[in-house]
């Protein structure tokens, strides 16, 4: 069933729509026509708002989730206002700055984008995601660090500044000279290379006999891209910040809703492919409850937008995700911005 135009309503209906949807947003709570009647100074009687509140019902754009009580707006509802009847309201220079600083934290570039997401998420009051561009690591260095006879930590440092370690089981009865061999030929060798190009060097070297390194160093050479290549595939691409902030005053009375929200957020892979398929195109995409079928159960929104790195490609997508009773007004352009920021931050 499609929602009507907002040009079919006529005045009445639409000033009555907009005042239950802007009180539910506000509330997150049923709107009745006292609440109406008394607040919208449209010189109607709660009876006439009734009449008007069913006609709106009938269309499928209100509904009454108990006999005695008000209307809140159905997801039809919802992107009826969204898409013709929201007026935005641009973040404020103080929410503007907040983002832009957080997102000029240093580092990675994924604590970076971390940082930038939990500041949307505060300001927001939402759980904040970026999906990270789908990127390969450039090596700088890769050392070997013994532990104990059997394994060592291998410390992989890229260009970018990032450090990462891994525990890596070593050949039985390796010398550890070895480990100094096999670590000064990967750093002298395959720095400036991502992970995949650095397995196409050592294959071609070893293949060709050009690799100074004994069957232990070779060994350790292998094991040591091999963990790297499998932590690479495994690199989540989804950043989640503040989903505690999911649980407020009126998420309370639905706790069952907030617990499938916050299983929606675990299924980080649905998610993830959620985001991707807003990175067609320039504009933000709103997704509302029951739309997508992720979020049948637990009645949620996901604003996002995708952002572009260097070259004008579309590297990655942010946004937030929150019950419907979303300020969409408020925060679609703070999604916006947010995205403009990364956008500099990759560029």
């Amino acid at each position: 069933m499609m929602s009507p135009p907002v040009t079919e309503l006529t005045d009445r209906a639409r000033e009555i729509f907009r005042a239950v949807v802007d009180g539910y947003l506000a509330s997150g709570m049923p709107v009745g026509s006292k609440t109406i009647a008394i607040a919208s100074g449209l010189n109607l009687s709660p009876a006439s708002i009734r009449g008007v509140m069913g006609e709106l019902e009938a269309l499928g754009l209100l509904a009454s989730p108990h006999t005695s009580a008000g209307r809140v707006p159905t997801d039809r509802g919802l992107r009826l206002f969204v898409d013709g009847m929201m007026q935005a309201a641009e973040p404020s220079a103080e929410e503007r700055a907040q983002i832009e600083q957080r997102s000029r934290s240093g580092g990675p570039v994924e604590e970076a984008l971390a940082a930038t997401t939990a500041a949307l998420s505060g300001l927001s009051a939402c759980a904040g995601l970026v999906l990270v561009p789908k990127r390969e690591l450039r090596l700088r260095s890769i050392g070997f660090v013994p532990l104990s006879p059997d394994q060592a930590l291998a410390v992989l440092v890229a260009e970018d500044g990032s450090v990462e370690n891994r525990v890596l089981d070593l050949p039985a009865g390796i010398d550890p000279s070895a480990l100094v061999v096999a670590g000064n030929y990967m750093s002298q060798r395959l720095g400036g290379l991502t992970l995949g190009e650095a397995r196409v060097r050592v294959e071609q070297e070893l293949t060709a006999g050009r690799a100074a390194l004994d069957d232990a160093g070779r060994a350790l050479v292998e094991r040591g891209l091999a963990v790297w290549s499998e932590d690479g595939d495994r690199r989540p691409v989804l950043i989640v910040r503040g989903q505690g902030r999911l649980i407020d005053a009126a998420a309370v009375a639905d706790l069952d809703r907030v617990r499938d929200l916050l299983d929606d957020l675990e299924g980080k892979q649905e998610i993830a492919a959620l985001l991707d398929s807003a990175r067609a195109g320039d504009a933000t995409r709103i997704f509302i409850g029951a739309e997508n079928k992720l979020f049948a159960l637990s009645g949620s929104s996901v604003i996002a937008r995708p952002f572009r790195g260097p070259g004008g490609q579309v590297v990655g997508v942010v946004g937030v995700i929150g019950p419907t009773r979303l300020n969409y007004a408020r925060i679609v352009p703070m999604v916006d911005f947010t995205a403009a920021t990364l956008a500099r931050l990759m560029g």
